[in-house]
């Protein structure tokens, strides 16, 4: 345990450096800064440099970064020296104020959606003082926002800042009416981080997991996850070798890893952290991710982030434990005082709203090529977005509806006039791991989330519509208080629950009659990411951006033709992937095998006059059969695949992917699928999932 003490935070320029290694003054001023969002004085910057990198050469740091989070999705950096040569043949090592605060790299090469063009280059880094400087392989990281030279956001970063300084407006004007003046409200995430682990030999055979990160072949294996026995099972030495590297690598990084697990499905493991604020949390999330592919390669091993790297067998979701607290308050924990109850339920109310008002932005939020495979799968929550309550906050929120008495866990009656309002134990509910978006005693999982996506996008979305739910109810109470607030405050929160009901779901999401249901009620149900896609530039969301100041026209504009520029490469880039492994790989190696048996066929007839060969030529003539079909596959791929890139409509473009080349990428699949599971396991040309899953 000292050992862990002593590195956690090591190599992060965090509140304790800094109070050590900068003058009183500016201290407090760069506190206030990442407190309370306050500006920060240029003068503050260049004593906090000099700190920064001071502390950072003292740990071998030569060069520094702005860290930053393009529209790709990951993370960008860009190496400098600390370097600077005086002129006698000597140098110095200087980090100016100015080096810290802003940077240039080149922003015509990073995806902009129509916000950049190639010969406007320009583009500004600049600190973000609120998430920790960090020495990541001898480079000191600087965490940064990302714009065009015009002013435009050009990352993830940028928009989720601007939602959560929108939640906190909104949730300090509600905390007043409860006499909670002045606290700064944060929003938090707990990421859950879902991924594979396969070794790197089976890896480097594999070109669809090297160009796609998932599997595009490969027949079932002869055991999945059916005997139950890998979850939470004993980790495997390689595996937990690895988990050692990476808990020591994020503890100096100062994330604090806390569960690690092996997950359902074989080979396929779990680590999650505390959590922190929503900003923080995301920038550590992409870290570990980093991380964990890095240290994989020093085992051995490949981490798979992919959404659903093997066909039938769980796919790796990113649960986004979501919350609102201020100091050590959590403003969705019941709490036992009635009044903590109202503000509880106010806060409740808000989230229900917001969701169900904002579904389709949600679902959008999480919508990838990838996670279309996991979605909907019976092992992830479906398409459709419903908010899951448990029994006992269910029976509360039904009671309020219906104005009838609520009757707790233990049956003891409760009137629901102001001055009792209900008092309900904490984590009195069961779970369901079958919601997308489930409360689970003081927060919510948002269970769609694919396991190699930024969690930016949706906290941004869920932010922005918690900010709208809390600005029209703190509108609607006016300049009231005390008993007259109350009463008014129930009255709201009875209507918009009314209102908002459909949204709330407590059974079993995976069953055929909840998605007829769902539909009855209205709820939205975008299986795939072409159908979700749109929802980003309608008016509504348009409107609920740019009330917040979140994002402008221009900027969801260029996200939507981001998003649907990546879905089409993507799914281009698999498409060719898989014609090409099919023509290249498999059919040689099927035809092969088809040609060996055939000379066997003739060769022991030749010996044996009259020899019984039935069964052989039973095979022949299934594996013929199935090389046909496949080839013909492979030929309606190549058509489809054709007239789609040729498509100039991007949205057009991808619905075709969508509705056509996927259809024939999956017939094609089980043709040559089928096929594996009859040829002579010495033929087959790639290890199958037999042998990647189940390494020692």
């Amino acid at each position: 345990m000292a050992h862990v003490q002593e590195i956690y935070g090591s190599m992060v320029f965090n509140e304790h450096v800094m109070k050590e290694r900068l003058p009183k003054e500016t201290y407090k001023s760069l506190v206030k800064t990442v407190r309370e969002g306050k500006p920060l004085d240029i003068e503050v910057a260049n004593v906090v440099a000099h700190a920064m990198k001071e502390w950072a050469i003292e740990r071998g740091a030569t060069h520094y970064t702005h860290w930053f989070q393009p529209l790709t999705g990951i993370t960008s950096e860009k190496h400098d020296s600390f370097l600077d040569p005086v002129g006698d043949g000597t140098a110095i090592m200087t980090f100016s104020g100015k080096e810290l605060v802003q940077g240039e790299p080149d922003a015509s090469s990073f995806p902009s959606g129509g916000l950049r063009a190639t010969f406007e280059a320009r583009g500004y880094t600049t600190w973000d003082p609120t998430s920790f400087a960090f020495i990541k392989d001898e480079v000191l990281c600087i965490p940064t926002a990302f714009c065009s030279y015009t002013g435009e956001a050009l990352d993830k970063k940028t928009p989720l800042l601007r939602s959560m300084n929108a939640v906190d407006k909104e949730a300090q004007r509600v905390l007043k009416y409860f006499g909670e003046d002045g606290h700064r409200v944060t929003t938090t995430v707990g990421a859950e981080q879902e991924y594979f682990l396969i070794s790197e030999k089976d890896y480097v055979q594999r070109q669809d997991l090297i160009m796609t990160g998932r599997t595009l072949f490969g027949a079932p294996p002869s055991k999945g996850q059916e005997l139950e026995e890998h979850y939470f099972g004993a980790i495997r030495p390689t595996v937990n070798n690895f988990m050692k590297e990476v808990d020591d690598d994020l503890w100096a990084l100062g994330v604090s890893a806390k569960t690690k697990h092996n997950e359902v499905a074989p080979a396929q493991h779990e680590l999650a952290p505390l959590f922190t604020n929503s900003n923080r949390a995301i920038d550590e999330n992409l870290l570990t991710m980093e991380k964990m592919r890095l240290d994989a390669s020093h085992h051995g091993l490949v981490c798979l982030t992919h959404e659903k790297p093997f066909e039938g067998i769980n796919g790796s979701g990113k649960h986004n434990n979501w919350s609102l607290s201020y100091g050590k308050v959590n403003l969705l924990d019941p709490g036992d005082d009635p009044m903590d109850n109202l503000r509880f339920l106010v806060f409740l109310t808000c989230v229900v709203e917001a969701v169900d008002e904002y579904q389709e932005l949600l679902r959008m939020s999480v919508a990838s090529a990838g996670n279309d495979h996991r979605l909907g799968a019976n092992e992830a929550p479906p398409a459709i977005i419903s908010i899951f309550l448990g029994d006992e906050l269910g029976a509360i929120v039904d009671s309020l509806i219906s104005g009838k008495e609520y009757h707790s866990a233990e049956a003891v009656a409760m009137d629901l006039g102001v001055a009792v309002l209900p008092k309900f134990l904490k984590d009195n509910t069961d779970r369901n791991r079958t919601s997308p978006f489930a409360f689970t005693g003081n927060k919510f999982e948002f269970r769609m989330p694919g396991s190699g996506v930024n969690l930016s996008d949706c906290n941004m979305i869920l932010n922005t519509a918690m900010a709208k739910s809390l600005k029209d109810f703190a509108d609607a109470m006016g300049d009231v208080s005390g008993a007259e607030f109350e009463k008014k405050a129930i009255k709201y929160i009875k209507q918009t629950l009314t209102d908002h009901q459909r949204i709330i779901f407590n059974g079993n999401g995976y069953s055929e009659e909840w998605e007829k249901e769902a539909q009855r009620r209205g709820l939205a149900n975008h299986r795939t990411t072409a159908d979700a896609l749109p929802c980003l530039i309608s008016q509504k969301s348009i409107d609920l951006f740019e009330e917040f100041g979140v994002l402008n026209e221009a900027e969801v504009r260029s996200r939507y033709e981001v998003k649907l520029e990546k879905y089409n490469k993507l799914l281009n880039i698999e498409a060719r992937v898989m014609i090409r492994m099919a023509r290249r790989t498999y059919l040689p190696a099927i035809s092969d095998y088809m040609a060996d048996l055939a000379s066997n066929i003739t060769t022991v007839k030749s010996a044996l006059s009259g020899a019984d060969m039935t069964e052989h030529e039973k095979l022949l003539n299934i594996i013929l059969n199935g090389f046909n079909c496949a080839a013909e596959c492979v030929r309606e791929l190549v058509k489809l695949h054709d007239a789609t890139e040729a498509i100039e409509d991007p949205q057009e473009q991808a619905n075709a992917y969508a509705c056509k080349v996927i259809p024939a990428m999956e017939a094609l699949r089980k043709e040559i699928d089928d096929l594996e599971c009859v040829v002579e396991r010495g033929y087959w040309p790639v290890p199958t999932y037999n042998d990647i899953l189940f390494y020692a």
